[in-house]
């Protein structure tokens, strides 16, 4: 009986000894998998930082090139995107600039005590009404209240890690103006907001006082000059050679160019560019402003 006892505690022992060896092996495999976790974010880090570097370098050359082009010779790069690739497919970068001031500026909305500017203020007031009647806002009211606080306080409605922009005066990109979208959509549980294309329509400076026009969307152009939008929409579809003016398509199609001619800009001077590269394994994008012949806003966005 004793033998017989002693042979249990034995198995017994080997089996409790087995179970710490498990539990162990399993704490080490699991450490093993956290530090490897933590290897590759410090190598994805490290590959980020050698394609933010390279940014720098494509930033830097691009800027050389932009100060070469005078006036309305940058517009081309409106019209003409450029890419470039090796035959390798190692090297590929390609560079799109749009106006800034291709929409209605929502900025406008601060002029309703301004005279001389208010005709700008009557421009955004009626397109915002007209996009909030068609998409049926709830609290039109209060989402204009919290875009006007925004153009008059100081970006209330920016958060922390966007303090870049609370250095601005007014709304200066649409990204900042989504923001306010969303905390509108949190406040009043109105999800029809968030359907509205309000980049077709508006546009972000805190400077312009004219439209580019001739860059403007289908939706914005059908807007302003009270055309059929799907009229617009084919007419862009055509080919450059065949379009002719816009001026020529407006009047021939039952709108009235003159009307709103002193909103119309032929280039205003101020261009948004966005830059795609290849680095590494993966695609990166970075973007920035042109305004006036400098540079502003350079903003990283990372792997693609």
């Amino acid at each position: 009986m004793d033998k017989t006892a002693d042979r249990i505690a034995v198995v017994h022992k080997r089996g409790f000894a087995l179970m710490i060896t498990l539990s162990v092996l399993a704490v080490i495999i699991a450490l093993t998998m956290v530090l490897l976790g933590y290897f590759n974010e410090v190598r994805e880090d490290a590959d980020t930082t050698k394609a933010l570097i390279q940014a720098d370098v494509y930033y830097a050359d691009i800027l050389t090139q932009f100060k070469k082009l005078k006036g309305k010779q940058f517009k081309q790069l409106y019209r003409y995107p450029v890419t470039l690739q090796s035959p390798d497919g190692r090297f590929m970068l390609s560079l799109h600039c749009e106006p800034v001031a291709k929409g209605v500026n929502i900025n406008w909305l601060k002029y309703e005590n301004d005279r001389e500017h208010y005709a700008l203020f009557e421009e955004a007031q009626r397109l915002f009404d007209m996009l909030v009647q068609q998409y049926g806002i709830e609290s039109p009211d209060r989402l204009r209240e919290m875009i006007l606080r925004e153009l008059h306080s100081g970006n209330k409605y920016i958060v922390k890690s966007q303090s870049r922009l609370r250095q601005k005066n007014g709304i200066i990109s649409y990204k900042q103006f989504a923001d306010i979208v969303k905390r509108y959509q949190v406040e009043t549980d109105d999800a029809k907001v968030s359907r509205v294309p309000w980049e077709r329509y508006f546009s972000f400076s805190p400077t312009a006082e004219k439209i580019d026009v001739e860059y403007s969307s289908p939706e914005l152009i059908a807007y302003l000059f009270d055309l059929d939008l799907q009229t617009v929409k084919e007419w862009f579809a055509l080919p450059p050679e065949e379009k002719g003016s816009l001026e020529h398509f407006v009047n021939n199609n039952g709108g009235n160019y003159a009307e709103k001619k002193p909103l119309i800009s032929d280039y205003s001077g101020e261009s948004s560019c966005m830059v795609r590269y290849k680095y590494g394994g993966g695609i990166y994008r970075f973007g920035f402003e042109y305004i006036e012949g400098e540079a502003k806003n350079f903003e990283f966005y990372g792997k693609h």
